[in-house]
């Protein structure tokens, strides 16, 4: 296993009551709370929480087109993520690798690393299905108005997701651990189905992959563009994007599989530079490598909900952190953290396009007067 990666360790004869005792009580609970349900496009959740179109949130596909892969039912991989910060409009991904050769290290991107753990078999004892692991070294997902520079693991379990901080670099005042939303579970096998096939995407990679992708408006929340190209960044729109290899290879664990199509990359908006502290983060690639059939060890990964997820889970509030009146007596510590944050930081906070705020303005026009 990757040398930066540190699990927890648990003895053997406490991890049955953990599994079983600690999580599934937090899980119960995290479900009683209906709000931080947000739009993934049947990623995620259910299709009635995004504003898709179709309301299905399944795409056509258009004559001609490939068949969908799909992923193995339980895989373990490494990625480098690149935050491309530069340049990004007229480079726009899926990136073969690193970005391409215009875009220079530390002046147009940064890299950093990370592991995803999934496995769709995993049942907790009150028909909670599938695990998924998303573990940041370093540099947390960019998709928060904060800063992100720490180390951090999402971790689903059936529909509830888990947001864990660790303590080599957690921001002063972040909790360990708090609830990220009650219904975010694992993306099905099949999840790519939800989104539109973007032929001009694999184009600019030979066809080597199959790119899927779309842009949707902020404000609304409905798809307004098939494809990363042309870049709608300025347009406060967010993209949503995931690469397949188009030919299927053999797995390099389990020689007995049939060969499939592995994952490439997965590439999204992040936060841009509009926040003081924050990411900037245009674009971002999750670029895979490594990826295997190796079903994840429960006592190395979501078992660290049981032993960092403890007394009264606070909800984690990461895309709108509330206002502060300075750090000595804010009400959120959370945005607070970051190297440059100050009280501007939460109002402009509120107003940034992010994942957790697609569709606010549909909201806010159809609430009631």
């Amino acid at each position: 296993m990757t040398a930066w990666f540190r699990p927890a360790v648990f003895p053997a004869a406490v991890f049955p009551a953990l599994v079983f005792g600690s999580v599934m009580a937090l899980s119960s609970a995290a479900h009683a709370d209906d709000g931080d349900i947000y739009s993934t496009y049947g990623a995620h959740n259910p299709p009635q929480f995004s504003p898709c179109e179709p309301k299905d949130c399944l795409p056509q596909r258009p004559p001609g087109t490939p068949s969908d892969p799909e992923w193995p039912a339980y895989w373990t991989t490494e990625w480098t993520m690149y935050r491309v910060f530069n340049k990004y409009e007229e480079n726009p991904p899926p990136y073969n690798g690193k970005p391409p050769a215009a875009l220079k290290p530390g002046e147009d991107y940064e890299a950093s690393e990370g592991m995803t753990f999934y496995d769709s078999t995993w049942e907790g004892p009150n028909g909670q299905k599938g695990a998924m692991m998303e573990h940041y070294v370093k540099r947390c997902l960019p998709i928060f108005p904060l800063s992100n520079a720490y180390t951090c693991s999402f971790v689903s379990l059936g529909d509830t997701a888990y947001f864990l901080t660790y303590d080599e670099d957690r921001p002063s005042g972040m909790p360990p651990c708090c609830i990220f939303s009650p219904l975010n579970h694992p993306p099905a096998r099949d999840f790519i189905k939800h989104l539109p096939f973007a032929a001009g995407d694999g184009a600019r990679l030979d066809n080597r992959v199959q790119g899927y992708s779309f842009w949707v408006d902020h404000e609304s929340g409905k798809p307004i563009q098939v494809g990363a190209s042309p870049d709608r960044t300025k347009d406060d729109a967010i993209l949503f994007g995931y690469g397949f290899y188009s030919e299927a290879t053999p797995d390099t664990v389990d020689k007995t599989a049939a060969p499939y199509r592995h994952p490439q990359s997965f590439y999204f908006s992040g936060v841009p530079n509009v926040v003081p502290g924050g990411p900037n983060a245009p674009i971002v690639s999750q670029n895979f490598r490594n990826f295997s059939m190796t079903r994840p060890d429960p006592a190395i990964t979501w078992m660290q909900v049981a032993q960092q997820c403890t007394g009264n889970i606070p909800k984690c509030q990461l895309f709108e952190p509330p206002p502060y009146s300075s750090p000595a007596t804010q009400t959120n510590p959370i945005i607070a953290s970051g190297p440059k944050a100050t009280a501007a930081t939460a109002a402009e906070a509120s107003h940034v396009p992010t994942w957790g705020t697609i569709g606010q303005g549909a909201k806010k026009a159809a609430a009631p007067k």
